[in-house]
């Protein structure tokens, strides 16, 4: 009779994780049942569960990091912020979906639980150092954006951004896998942060197999968060998606991928030699690259698309940063990765209020005229430009300003002025949005339009509101959610937390010089 050891399980740390999960089976169980095409039930059932693993995630921040689960997931203050920012992301954007799919003549309850689940998979990805349940939870983030995309079943472009971000998608999944199997060649084991304990060894063979493994995965991590020359996909994609899908997939999967890649450079923080020179050059490259390619768009989605490259691009300069100074800061990337999520989501918000039977309205003279129709939305669409712009006292400003900060002090001038001039460069293109919302149309559009109200109004006003309040409270927030403002996380600690954690390298020669 064979007996096999049971891992101890902290429920705390996996209950949120499964609330998720179940709340989408529950949904889509309930999709079947319901009035056709009335998705009111879906909705509420969706933010209910939203709304539990969220009270379960802020009740249990913890004050020091553990792993559980037989060292699969791993609680700490880090990922619960990150999980709680894609929960919200995720109950936004089913706040402003079920409008919109009527509108789009895609009424599909399936949406619900696709959403929920691709939610799963993303909490998954930041809240271990496992290196497989990254993998998975990857695929089960990817695997539902997938469907998502081509909802759409109508339109040739929905289906097309399908299959593009499936191949792809395939593809940098086959570099991340890859990269996983040299790591655990050279670690014995599947915990990444055996990788600063193996470097340490100055073993060539070890070194050698490190090296190629975290290469191949930020590769794969760098498709999904969108960093030049990983990103041919992105304007595409996000055009072809339904709208309330790219909104999701400009956040959520964001978040999800700079997330794992936190984890991945905390783990290599000792190879930041290796990496440091990198990924700087493609910081530059992303920043450059998305602010100049937006200017030549006529779509919203294409524009808002390239603006999300330029903002991954930002937030790498901050890892590049504080992996130079030999530490990897969380408080700057939280605090940026919340502030764009909440601007990001109010802009493609309005935006899905010119969807009107069954036909998108993301061109700029789409948005002419809507001041004149629905002045409060119009208001809003410029403040979230003005925030993407970065101009005080929005919380775009204080993000760009403390990633500008850690450059500086890191020694990294030139990608504080990269980060600086292509701030500028971006304000041609966001101003421009502004600006189509308050010229007059020449068509009569607002046949097409709908007044400005419902939850549509309800998602558009709390990332208003949110984009002001995270730069009043954002002291309180730090606090509240046990991060460290001051970024004092030093990677020395990685290879302590390798021997705590009783990480065992397979046996080797004698180091090699």
């Amino acid at each position: 009779m064979f007996n096999f050891p049971v891992p101890e399980i902290e429920a705390g740390s996996v209950l949120p994780l499964a609330v998720v999960a179940l709340t989408g089976l529950l949904v889509l169980l309930v999709e079947m049942f319901r009035p056709k095409h009335d998705n009111r039930l879906l909705v509420i059932l969706s933010l209910l569960g939203l709304g539990a693993a969220g009270a379960l995630i802020f009740q249990q921040i913890p004050e020091e990091s553990f792993d559980t689960a037989a060292g699969m997931i791993y609680h700490d203050a880090f990922g619960s912020a990150l999980q709680l920012l894609l929960i919200g992301c995720t109950a936004i954007t089913i706040l402003f979906s079920d409008r919109y799919l009527r509108q789009k003549r895609v009424p599909f309850g399936e949406f619900y639980p696709l959403v929920l689940w691709s939610s799963t998979g993303a909490m998954m990805m930041v809240a271990t150092t496992n290196l497989m349940m990254i993998f998975v939870g990857l695929e089960i983030l990817s695997i539902s954006l997938y469907v998502m995309a081509g909802m759409s079943r109508e339109e040739e472009k929905s289906e097309e951004a399908a299959m593009k971000y499936f191949l792809l998608g395939a593809f940098a999944s086959g570099f991340l896998l890859y990269g996983i199997a040299l790591i655990y060649g050279a670690l014995g084991s599947l915990d990444m942060l055996g990788i600063s304990l193996a470097w340490a060894e100055n073993h060539s063979d070890a070194r050698m197999l490190l090296t190629g493994g975290v290469g191949m995965m930020l590769v794969g991590l760098s498709f999904k968060a969108g960093f030049v020359p990983f990103h041919q996909w992105t304007p595409d994609v996000y055009q072809g998606a339904p709208t309330n899908v790219t909104a999701f997939m400009a956040t959520a999967s964001k978040i999800a991928a700079i997330g794992a890649l936190w984890r991945l450079l905390f783990a290599a923080a000792p190879m930041s030699a290796v990496w440091v020179p990198v990924l700087g050059a493609v910081a530059i490259l992303t920043m450059l690259f998305g602010n100049i390619l937006a200017l030549a768009q006529t779509d919203v989605k294409r524009v808002l698309a390239y603006s999300s490259i330029s903002h991954a691009g930002y937030v790498l300069v901050d890892l590049v940063a504080t992996g130079k100074m030999f530490r990897i800061g969380n408080g700057t990337v939280c605090f940026y990765l919340l502030s764009y999520s909440l601007m990001t989501l109010g802009a493609f918000a309005i935006v899905t209020m010119f969807a009107k039977s069954g036909r998108e309205g993301t061109t700029f003279s789409d948005l002419n005229g809507l001041w004149r129709r629905s002045p409060v939305a119009a208001s809003l669409l410029a403040l979230f430009m003005l925030s993407l712009i970065g101009l005080p006292p929005f919380a775009g400003f204080f993000g760009k300003a403390f990633i500008f900060g850690d450059a500086i002090q890191a020694g990294l001038t030139p990608l504080a002025i990269v980060l600086a001039v292509s701030s500028v460069i971006s304000v041609a293109y966001y101003l421009r949005i502004a600006l189509a919302a308050f010229t007059p149309s020449k068509d009569d559009v607002e046949a097409r339009t709908t007044a400005y109200g419902g939850t549509v109004a309800t998602a558009a006003t709390v990332c208003a509101v949110g984009v002001i309040a995270v730069t009043v409270f954002y002291a309180p927030l730090m606090r509240s959610l046990k991060l460290d403002p001051t970024q004092a996380r030093f990677a020395a600690k990685s290879p302590n937390m390798a021997a705590a954690k009783g990480i065992k390298l397979p046996a080797r020669g004698p180091a090699k010089p």
